[in-house]
């Protein structure tokens, strides 16, 4: 082996040994080929044109979403406003009537002929008066004293004569007085010389119904007032009920309670005072009074007899179903005759008798035909005023439940009974009208009570 030469794993070294040159076969393209890659293309053309058009359709569908939000938020806004406006419908329509305007000036509180008394001559004429030094002219000091102490009462009792200078004074210091102490004295002191047990006290005067009404005329009170003056609603300016209105309510019960004493009113002067107190509950800022006018329309009520309440109680109906205004006022008028004796219940359904037949402007005569008018009304129909409906079904309840007399006529049960069917079942649950829920739940309200008998 020559040295030269190389070694066995030289021969074996890619570095050392010449790299065969590789001939590169070319390709060649056929028609098959070319077919294929034009569906390639084509496919991928489709295939960019299918996701544009899903992105142009995932911006339309966004675009919807947002255009139904628009509307829901519409409609949703749509029924707030309708709910409001129900709302506020329904709170526009409240009870109150300012029944006081504007105050006429008092009479002067000057009582002269006081000095005069046989009662203020026997304390001057007592030995003790050289400690006491009453005067005339101190007389009518000394007097409020004892009045205020309530020890003039006492003492007409024990003397059993009330003098007419006395009477009139305690009167005039009850009705006119600006102070409190006063007035509330003087109403004390004839509260208890009226119903004294002691029949042997002469009272010398007693006062008319000239004196109570001309008080009322001073205290700006509205005799006339009509339902369609809106003046006299709960927002005017002029005037507002009098300090010495509770002296003047609690002295006419005082006076219907001492008629087999003293006959003090006439029957028709009874009736009138009846109006006036149930007129007095109409006055929102009188509600702080409402147990005492109502303790004195129980006791003007019973004031009358037997035979006179049968003819009175329909005048005192009609006067004030032509008096009162035809909303939640008259509602309020039959509400405060809450009495549970038999002449409260037959005033309260006389009263809503005979506010009916005014809505009704005379067109029913009897019970039937207001029942029947009242079955006619299509609720259901838009144009259909249910804060009317609501009026009528209060007073037509406080009609026909009240009443013990119409308890026996079974036609005017059934047409009750009817009118409460219309009412209930086709007002729907959905429906929207103002008063639409208070005339449906109070309609089968009552219904229930005429199926459980």
């Amino acid at each position: 082996m020559d040295m030269e030469d190389p070694l066995d794993f030289e021969f074996e070294d890619p570095l050392i040994t010449s790299s065969v040159v590789t001939k590169k076969r070319k390709k060649v393209i056929g028609l098959d080929d070319l077919v294929s890659d034009h569906y390639k293309e084509k496919s991928k053309l489709v295939e960019r044109e299918s996701k544009q058009a899903k992105n142009r359709k995932n911006y339309n569908s966004d675009e919807d979403v947002n255009t139904k939000e628009a509307s829901l938020h519409q409609v949703i806004n749509q029924c707030q406003n309708q709910m409001t406006e129900i709302s506020d419908e329904e709170e526009l329509h409240t009870w109150g009537i300012q029944v006081f305007g504007n105050q006429k000036v008092p009479p002067p509180l000057d009582f002269p002929e006081l000095g005069s008394c046989a009662l203020l001559q026997s304390f001057m004429k007592n030995k003790l008066n050289s400690l006491l030094e009453l005067t005339s002219e101190k007389g009518n000091t000394f007097l409020e004293g004892l009045l205020a102490n309530g020890w003039l009462s006492k003492l007409v009792s024990t003397c059993g004569h009330v003098e007419k200078s006395i009477a009139t004074w305690a009167f005039n210091l009850m009705l006119y007085s600006s102070k409190e102490e006063l007035r509330t004295s003087a109403c004390d002191f004839w509260c208890t010389i009226l119903s004294a047990k002691n029949e042997a006290i002469l009272i010398d005067w007693f006062p008319s119904q000239s004196e109570f009404k001309g008080a009322l005329e001073i205290y700006g009170f509205q005799f006339k007032f009509s339902s369609n003056v809106e003046s006299l609603h709960t927002d005017s300016n002029c005037g507002g009920p009098p300090q010495n209105i509770r002296t003047w309510i609690r002295f006419a019960a005082a006076c219907c309670c001492v008629r087999n004493k003293q006959s003090i009113f006439s029957t028709s002067e009874a009736e009138e005072l009846v109006e006036v107190i149930i007129c007095l509950f109409l006055d929102r800022q009188l509600q702080g009074l409402v147990v005492l006018l109502y303790e004195c329309m129980q006791s003007l009520i019973n004031y009358f007899t037997d035979d006179e309440w049968k003819t009175s109680c329909n005048k005192i109906a009609k006067s004030l179903a032509c008096r009162v205004p035809r909303d939640l006022n008259c509602l309020r008028v039959v509400e405060c005759i809450s009495g549970v004796n038999t002449r409260s219940k037959l005033l309260r359904s006389a009263v809503a008798y005979q506010i009916l037949l005014v809505c009704f402007e005379n067109k029913a005569t009897d019970e039937e035909e207001i029942l029947r008018l009242l079955t006619s009304i299509n609720v259901k129909e838009r144009s259909c005023d249910l804060f009317k409906m609501y009026i009528y079904l209060v007073l037509t309840e406080n009609w026909v439940l009240v009443n013990q007399m119409l308890e026996d006529k079974p036609v005017i049960n059934e047409m009750w009974g009817l009118y409460l069917r219309n009412c209930s079942c086709q007002i729907a649950s959905t429906d929207l009208r103002s008063y639409a829920p208070k005339v449906r739940n109070k309609a089968s309200y009552l219904l229930q009570g005429t199926i459980n008998k």
